[in-house]
């Protein structure tokens, strides 16, 4: 036998006897022999703790500690608060048990890490002081940390360490106080400039000060790297754009639509950015590689859409619209083809290109020569073009031939040096070319442009507004006020003219660019309102800025009842009714409107109005328009439009305005149903959405209210992760807890006319009206980002977010059941091939569904 087996059997018979202190010194002296033996210092350590002998016990311990810590041994928790109660602990011992205790118990690692960070302060250990700090700022991320963190490492020269503390500190500055991260990211950026990941966020930062220039700069060398992503390539070619450079971005971002064909539109907004530059060539030569990518692919049709809706929002170029008009030729896309050739023919007339705008004309009367507008537009090139030409355009118009000898208006004396500039053209001839070229100047935002040539007017044309009521509204519309009006009237004007004859107003119905095209769009914004309440204020707003008209009303009654709401629009300048106003001519016009429109161009003198003549004279109503809101055939309300000057309302006003009141009606019915559906289909209380079983009856109303309205619809399914999974790994209260939390932040990011549905444990469906599937992309982009503070309970990982997408098929030869039945499946079905990418993605998944035969 040993001596050290020998020692150890003695102290045991020692123990066995009570005499502690015997033991004691036996196992000292076997650990003499034998200093890794930790189990004889584990029991000569508890000997010592029991006799007192706390000065000998703590080196044991001590060493000890240090041995378990080494090897991971859980022992070492025990271990380290034996040693706590005897002693102060080393700072390096308590940063050891935090590590111990980081998975059992988060505050008490706390705790440990806070006494070993000023602990190794104290001894001037800075190194490890950063390590205590990181560990605190990974437990407990808060501003405090994370910026004690930061400016540690960048005072020991840790531009690494220093650079991603500074981005997380800046993260969670802005969602407490959004752009308060920019110095955060500014210090990120400068001590790792290497770090692409401090180059997107300070990138980022600076676009969205619209510091163009700079965030160019910093992204130059970051994007030519080998490493760069995505995300910077994205920002990147947003910067080139912003700074007016689409040359440099377009071979970034066509690489980038390559690898993403989705991403069409940015390529869109590339082509605007050449336009907006002044470069159509360039513009039209990449529009062309799109089209014929896009061509290939199948999707020439969404190509178009986009094309259309990125002119629509800029003053276009003569070229682009060329290139515009061939596309829609080609693909017998006649409204837009129409409407794009009467912007031509504006733009080639303000540019005196008479002959051009002649053939732009001529390209749309030989589509549709019915369409309102084209005989004023002919009037307008009346001695401008030569008369075979005009002759031509007349004969396809089925308009009057005219002689082409006849002679021009002699020509009135010039006034000045500027006014024989104006051509060999009557006087009310050129007037109304200055007039048209303002209004053109206006409707395309060239403010500065029309001023100029308002001012022109008022030199050439002195005191015309005063006989031209046309040009009196221009001077109003543009906030224009002649000089002479600015030095007070002149002495020949001292006594006031007697009164004018009344001018009727200018007839705007006859222009369907002004007119009938806007229906459209005034109907699709008041489809978009979600309360009864916001139909009728957009309605009364749009239909009275379109129609110019001096006040517009809409109440909602039946006939012979008082109106359960009513909103009135107002001009600038105009007074406003009363509320006794307005229900007297409600229920007036109400009674007067059961044989159809009321058209009354003379209102102060109408017999009808008798009963409301002192609101009529009040309010000063020259004329009045009201058509009846009529449900399943019965009067639901009315929709009133009113004008202070006398104005005789064309048969155009009033086709425009029944099509627009019908369309109202329908509006109305489809808020309140929606209302009365989210009333009537509990919601959860906590998370705010509502519960599975309102999930047909929600999507089939849905699908009927977008196939009557031509919108589309898209169900997207978002889900966060298996239930099965998360239940075992965290408990099926925390994940109820987690999904309430996922319902509250969802709800309140979606728009009011998209609806969340509970679908099932870690499942929320969203229902996007008027969003089509290449919108929806965006959207789970947004709720990806929104849920991003989010964590799983008890970890600090954000859930996944894995999403299906299908848009309906809203088609009038399928019966609405059968859509749902389909979009359902297709939705689910892409979610499952999402979770098989690796989950955590988005996919969309086309429809297949074909009409019957």
């Amino acid at each position: 036998m040993s001596d050290i087996s020998r020692r150890l059997e003695k102290a045991e018979k020692y123990l066995q006897r009570g005499k502690p202190e015997a033991a004691l010194e036996e196992f000292l002296s076997a650990l003499e022999e034998d200093p890794k033996n930790d189990q004889v210092r584990q029991t000569a350590a508890d000997l010592c703790l029991a006799q007192g002998r706390n000065s000998e016990a703590v080196p044991l311990l001590s060493y000890l500690f240090e041995e378990q810590v080494r090897t991971s041994d859980p022992g070492g928790i025990s271990t380290y608060k034996k040693l706590a109660k005897i002693a102060h602990p080393a700072a390096m011992q308590s940063f050891h048990y935090g590590q111990l205790m980081v998975k059992k118990d988060k505050k008490e690692a706390l705790e440990a890490f806070t006494l070993a960070l000023k602990g190794f302060e104290k001894q001037g250990q800075e190194k490890h002081a950063l390590a205590a700090a990181e560990q605190l700022a990974r437990l407990a991320p808060t501003l405090a940390n994370l910026r004690m963190v930061a400016e540690k490492a960048a005072y020991l020269g840790d531009g690494v360490t220093a650079a991603e503390n500074f981005i997380q500190l800046g993260i969670l500055t802005e969602q407490s106080v959004p752009g308060a991260g920019a110095e955060s990211f500014e210090k990120a950026y400068n001590y790792n400039p290497a770090s692409l990941k401090a180059v997107l966020y300070y990138a980022r930062n600076l676009f969205s000060r619209n510091a163009v220039a700079e965030c160019v700069a910093v992204l130059d060398r970051a994007v030519s790297s080998l490493e760069s992503t995505p995300e910077l390539r994205e920002l990147y070619v947003r910067a080139l754009m912003a700074a007016r450079r689409p040359r440099d971005a377009e071979p970034i971002a066509w690489e980038m639509f390559t690898h993403d064909p989705k991403s069409a539109d940015s390529i869109v907004s590339l082509i605007g950015v050449y336009i907006d530059a002044g470069d159509a060539r360039a513009a039209v030569a990449l529009a062309r590689k799109l089209e014929q990518h896009e061509t290939r692919a199948g999707r020439l049709r969404e190509f178009i859409t986009l094309i259309h809706e990125m002119t629509e929002k800029r003053q276009p170029a003569i070229d682009f619209l060329e290139y515009e008009v061939n596309l829609l030729n080609s693909n017998n896309l006649e409204t837009e083809y129409c409407r794009t050739l009467g912007k031509m023919f504006q733009l080639y007339f303000m540019a005196g290109k008479y002959s051009k705008a002649g053939d732009a004309l001529d390209r749309n009367a030989d589509v549709d020569p019915y369409e309102p507008g084209h005989q004023t537009r002919l009037e307008m090139l009346r001695g401008k073009i030569d008369a075979g030409q005009f002759n031509t355009i007349a004969t396809r118009l089925k308009s009057v031939a005219v002689a082409a000898t006849t002679a021009p208006t002699p020509p009135t004396a010039p006034e000045s040096a500027e006014r024989e500039t104006a051509g060999e053209e009557s006087e009310p001839a050129v007037l109304e070319d200055f007039i048209l070229q303002a209004e053109i100047y206006l409707q395309y935002g060239m403010r500065s442009k029309a001023m100029e040539r308002l001012a022109r007017i008022s030199k050439l044309f002195p005191h015309q507004e005063d006989a031209n009521l046309k040009l009196h509204s221009l001077y109003h519309d543009a906030g224009f006020t002649p000089k002479y009006q600015e030095a007070g009237p002149p002495a020949a004007r001292a006594e006031p003219p007697a009164p004018a004859p009344a001018v009727p107003a200018p007839v705007h119905a006859e222009n369907a660019v002004d007119n009938f095209a806007r229906v459209t769009e005034i109907t699709r914004n008041i489809y978009r309102q979600a309360s009864v309440k916001n139909v009728l204020f957009s309605a009364v707003n749009e239909i009275g800025k379109h129609f110019n008209a001096s006040r517009c009303v809409a109440g909602l009654c039946p006939l012979g009842k008082p109106p359960s709401a009513a909103l009135e629009y107002c001009a600038p300048g105009v007074k406003q009714s009363d509320v006794m106003a307005i229900v007297k001519l409600i229920g007036l016009t109400q009674q007067l409107a059961v044989n159809g429109v009321v058209n009354l161009p003379n209102a102060l003198n109408a017999a009808e109005l008798l009963p409301a003549t002192e609101y009529v004279q009040a309010l000063t109503i020259a004329s009045l328009l009201a058509v009846p809101l009529l449900d399943a055939g019965e009067q639901a309300g009315i929709l009133i439009l009113e004008q202070v000057t006398p104005r005789q309302w064309q048969q155009a006003d009033v086709v425009v305005l029944k099509t627009i009141a019908d369309q109202m009606v329908l509006a109305v019915s489809n808020a309140r149903l929606r209302t009365l559906m989210k009333t009537l289909a509990v919601t959860e209380e906590k998370s705010g959405l509502l519960k599975r079983s309102s999930y047909l009856d929600v999507l089939l109303s849905e699908v009927r209210r977008s196939v009557q309205q031509q919108t589309p619809l898209t169900v997207m399914l978002i889900n966060f992760g298996r239930a099965s999974l998360l239940n075992r790994e965290v408990g099926e209260a925390a994940v109820e807890n987690m999904m309430q939390q996922m319902g509250l932040t969802l709800c309140s990011h979606v728009r009011q006319n998209d609806v969340a549905v509970r679908y099932d444990v870690t499942t929320i469906a969203l229902l996007l009206s008027d969003t089509n599937e290449k919108n929806a992309f965006l959207v789970a982009d947004k709720m990806r980002k929104v849920i991003t503070p989010a964590k799983i309970p008890g970890t600090d990982k954000t859930p996944p977010m894995t999403v299906g997408i299908a848009e309906a098929v809203l088609q009038h030869q399928f019966d609405s059941a059968d859509i749902v039945t389909e979009v359902i499946n297709r939705v689910e079905n892409a979610l499952e091939m999402a979770r098989a990418e690796g989950g955590n993605k988005a996919h969309s998944l086309a429809a297949t569904m074909q009409p019957a035969g």
